[in-house]
């Protein structure tokens, strides 16, 4: 945190210094699909080496959720296509008001300007081989989307999870949820929470993200159930 003088923002544990929540899929058949462009993605690109994006899936469009998409222009250079982004009606209407300039046709195109393509998300669609199914969830009052891929799910930004989305979450191996931090906060889950959930929704093992400076990675990882712990920048996992 900015200012901060904290245990968790002076540590030396790599695992405690975090960037904003977004991840990468690597499909089966060898596609990229970004979910997510936050703030942060030049730096996670650069960190993690990531050379492609084939596609963008957007969770909801919040600043920390959006604001590096500006940097999808150098993908667009390296693989010389426009890269298609999907999300729901609410997303996209923000991210054309937030970024006007990438859709005014009195822009002069080329390699400062992102080429995107906008994709209404209405129901489970094919991308990379495997169906992509949306998972409606609340963040606080609003409605935005997680998303699953074969058994594996990641909601983040979670505050609720509407009684008709629990039975896309069947028989799931891997799930990312969200856990903030364990005072109550209005628009995300308390850890006490994401446990409580995690242990109703059954996957085999659950990665915490969209944590906060209250959550140390080791001490905080120390308490939860066998099967949970608290995820981190640079995390690969294979699934199942």
């Amino acid at each position: 945190m900015i200012g901060c003088a904290c245990a968790t923002c002076r540590s030396d544990d790599p695992r405690d210094r975090r960037w904003r929540p977004s991840i990468l899929i690597t499909c089966d058949d060898g596609t990229q699909v970004l979910v997510d462009t936050a703030t942060d993605l030049r730096a996670q690109a650069l960190a993690f080496g990531v050379t492609r994006v084939d596609a963008i899936l957007f969770t909801h469009s919040h600043a920390d959720h959006i604001l590096g998409l500006d940097e999808i222009r150098r993908f667009n250079v390296l693989q010389r296509a426009a890269i298609p982004c999907h999300g729901d009606a609410q997303t996209l209407a923000d991210i054309r008001g937030t970024f006007r300039y990438m859709f005014d046709p009195s822009t002069p195109k080329g390699g400062g300007v992102p080429q995107i393509v906008l994709n209404p998300i209405d129901g489970p669609f094919p991308l990379g081989g495997q169906s992509i199914v949306p998972v409606p969830i609340l963040h606080g009052a609003r409605p935005i989307l997680g998303f699953r891929a074969g058994r594996f799910a990641y909601l983040t930004d979670c505050s609720h999870i509407p009684e008709q989305s629990w039975p896309l979450l069947d028989g799931l191996d891997t799930l990312v949820l969200d856990a903030l931090r364990d005072r109550p906060p209005p628009t995300h889950f308390t850890v006490a929470r994401a446990v409580e959930t995690a242990g109703r929704i059954g996957a085999r093992r659950t990665y915490f993200t969209h944590i906060c400076h209250d959550l140390p990675h080791a001490t905080t990882c120390a308490r939860l159930p066998p099967g949970m712990e608290l995820a981190y920048d640079g995390l690969i996992v294979e699934t199942m």
